[in-house]
């Protein structure tokens, strides 16, 4: 059998490995058995390789077994095959029947056992290597153990590791070089990995992309500059790493930047550059810059790249251009689960949760099973859409497919029953974690916290930091909160403080906003405006309209008139600050100047936002606005409530018709109340939801003070439990009483 034979049938072989093709490569064994009587060693090696790398070891071995006369190359073929794949028994096996044994048999054996077993047994089997004699070390060697301590971020290896790499005199040599620095940088020892850098007498491109990788890993972003800058040749790998790092840093504007001056360079862009510059283009709200890439892409020939074709899908989403996204999305050739993940993650931003829905349906009728990125952020949309039902049913999914033991899962669960006013679920599902992070206490403390139950909130918190939890922002938004319904004007303030000395969170608006409804609802309205003149920044509108509220509440015209002048000031067509001070003004039957507000509201052309609730029944949403009579069951609705008035005023009801803004009789705002929109919406659910179901009602308002007043006496009457999210937070009223008490 002559060489160029083997030669032949050995480039055939390889491109049947390059193409996945199995079948073609069975093909060409059976036509070298019938060509050739005995085929030469090196050729029966290549048909070992091609099957290994085809996924077929038993074909492999058998082949192997077959030899009369295997080589070294044989047997390191077959070792090799078991170390990639894992099955180490039978490396083992073969390593000890090995006649002899060189570097590249127990390279294999120190990958197989890195790869798929403990450090301490991999450790062990290099030690036995070093007994064996030094002969057998190799750079490969050592590449690989650094690759297992930086992976198992083992310091205390690494570091010996690099001692004996200088002991035998591979400190030298770029190809330990490059993982001897990349694994200081990965367990953050950055400064080491430099001294490595500055110690190479000879250093190439590889090396520098390394160092720059890691420096911008621990976001060390002027010396990954000053590198790049200092490089005296840069390939496609240089840029496409400082873009990357810039965009995960946060410098996006600069990332984008970067990608002019490559293409001035003339130098070719991969996946992983369109990837990194479109994730900046999104985070920057960068549409018309993302188009243009887009427009380079087609250019390009990189459209049908699943990688790009995702990273674009992304980056229309943030962008808010859902059509676009959509767009791309079809014209996909081939996507994948993180392609379907980012147009359901993109729906879910923007508010089409119904969408994200039906496009996991769609998913899974095309074969592509979630990952627990994907199913957490479907659980997300279902709990910003209060859709208890459908995130109940991927709750199943979750249990069933095993993905709820990932944290993404259960954290964005207890969100969602905490949002859909499950909080009893919430509760359960956190206490059956075994494993639990801060967004997992954070979810539950504001689940507790949106539902008003206050005391529960801050002893969770407490127990929070008692198991050595650190804190967020929003944990703190839910614990203020808290401090705020139940009138704990000092706790708030101490955890207010905390909050900066303690935990080093600089206070965002809706920090202040908290301290602002802490002070203002427990009557401190001075304490509040002193509180707010001292704040860094002025209150945005939520903060205004927070102490606007407050002075409505408790009467204070002159603060109240300050408050609406700074959120006129700062959203003229907000329609809160003339609503509020109407109110005031109501209060104290001054008339003629509600009637010179809504004359304003009338000129500006500012329009209240409609009051609207809904309830869903048989998978349909019925929506109710005040005194709405579009129902096909209006009659039976009014009927009903006209009904339960009359036993909640035998129960004591008296009407509180002081947030009526209309200048009439008592009695005409006594029906006003009478058929606000969630009581319509609450009586269309008592005459259809299944007694011993909640009632669930949503409203896109703040419910008003009667209408929280009037509930609790309409679920003591019909002994029904009924649960309201207005704007603010939920409401459970039952037996007469609502969860958040009387801090409404």
């Amino acid at each position: 059998m002559s060489s160029a034979s083997s030669n032949y049938y050995t480039s055939l072989l390889k491109l049947c490995c390059e193409t996945k093709k199995q079948r073609q490569a069975k093909q060409i064994h059976c036509l070298i058995t019938k060509t050739f009587t005995n085929p030469e060693t090196f050729l029966l090696n290549n048909l070992i390789n091609s099957y290994s790398k085809l996924g077929n070891i038993k074909y492999a071995r058998r082949l192997f077994d077959k030899m009369s006369q295997p080589n070294i190359f044989s047997w390191n073929t077959i070792l090799s095959a078991y170390s990639k794949s894992g099955h180490l028994s039978q490396m083992q096996f073969i390593f000890n029947r090995m006649p002899y044994r060189d570097g590249a048999s127990w390279n294999s054996l120190i990958s197989g056992y890195a790869n798929h077993v403990s450090v301490k047994e991999t450790v062990k089997v290099y030690n036995l290597m070093l007994k064996d004699g030094f002969g057998s070390l190799n750079r490969i060697t050592f590449s690989t153990m650094l690759i297992l301590s930086s992976s198992k971020r083992c310091v205390d290896l690494g570091r010996q590791i690099h001692g004996q790499i200088v002991k035998f005199g591979f400190d030298s040599y770029v190809f330990v070089g490059s993982p001897l620095m990349d694994m200081y940088a990965k367990i953050g020892l950055i400064y080491d990995a430099k001294r490595v850098l500055d110690g190479m007498s000879e250093r190439n491109v590889v090396m520098y992309n390394t160092m720059i990788t890691g420096l911008l890993r621990c976001g060390l972003i002027e010396e990954s500059k000053r590198l790049f800058i200092d490089m005296k040749e840069k390939d496609s790998i240089s840029w496409t790493t400082m873009i990357t790092g810039l965009t995960q840093n946060g410098l996006e504007r600069e990332a984008v930047d970067l990608l002019r001056e490559m293409r001035l360079e003339g130098l070719a862009m991969d996946q992983y550059t369109f990837g990194s510059v479109l994730t900046a283009c999104g985070g920057l709200l960068a549409l018309e810059e993302g188009k243009q890439i887009h427009a380079y892409i087609i250019r390009t020939g990189y459209k049908d790249n699943v990688f790009v074709g995702s990273a674009l899908v992304d980056m229309y989403c943030k962008c808010k251009s859902i059509k676009s996204a959509e767009s791309v999305f079809r014209k996909m050739t081939l996507k994948n689960v993180v392609s379907w993940t980012a147009m359901l993650v993109g729906y879910g931003q923007n508010g089409y949760s119904e969408e994200a829905v039906r496009i996991f349906c769609d998913m899974q009728r095309n074969g592509i099973e979630p990952d627990d990125f994907t199913l957490g952020s479907l659980i997300s949309s279902c709990a910003n859409l209060a859709s208890l039902e459908e995130g109940a049913q991927f709750h199943g999914h979750a249990l069933v497919s095993g993905i709820i033991s990932f944290l993404t899962v259960s954290n964005a669960l207890i969100t969602l029953y905490g949002k859909c006013g499950s909080i009893e679920d919430s509760h359960q599902l956190f206490n059956e974690m075994s494993n639990r992070d801060e967004v997992s206490w954070t979810a539950l403390v504001s689940a507790y916290a949106k539902f008003g139950k206050a005391n529960e909130t801050i002893d969770l918190f407490e127990r929070m930091l008692a198991h050595g939890m650190k804190p967020d922002g929003v944990t703190f938004i839910g614990v203020l909160s808290a401090c705020s319904r139940t009138g704990l004007v000092e706790k708030g303030r101490r955890y207010f403080e905390s909050m900066v000395r303690e935990h080093g969170i600089t206070p965002i608006h809706d920090h202040y906003t908290c301290m602002i409804d802490l002070l203002s609802r427990a009557g401190r309205l001075e304490e509040a405006k002193t509180f707010i003149n001292k704040m860094p920044f002025c209150p945005d509108a939520i903060g205004w309209a927070t102490l606007l509220s407050s002075c409505r509440n408790h009467g204070n015209l002159e603060i109240g008139k300050w408050a609406a002048e700074y959120l006129l000031e700062l959203e003229p067509q907000n329609p809160a600050s003339y609503i509020l001070l109407s109110s005031i003004y109501a209060s104290k039957r001054q008339w003629d100047l509600v009637s010179q507000l809504r004359k304003r509201m009338r000129v500006k052309r500012v329009r209240k936002e409609p009051g609207c609730s809904w309830i869903k029944y048989n998978n349909k949403v019925h929506i109710f606005s005040a005194d709405d009579q579009s129902s096909p069951y209006t009659d039976r609705i009014y009927a009903e409530l006209e009904k339960l008035n009359h036993k909640m005023i035998e129960e004591g009801y008296v009407p509180d018709v002081s947030s009526v803004l209309h200048d009439v009789e008592d009695s005409e705002k006594v029906k006003m109340l009478n058929y606000h929109s969630e009581r319509l919406a609450i009586a269309f659910g008592l005459l259809f939801i299944p007694p011993g179901l909640p009632i669930r009602v949503v409203k896109n308002l703040r419910v008003c003070g009667d209408c929280h007043n009037a509930t609790k006496y309409l679920s003591k009457i019909t002994k029904r439990e009924i649960l309201v999210r207005d704007a603010v937070r939920f409401h459970l009223f039952k037996d007469g009483t609502c969860s958040c008490g009387d801090f409404w």
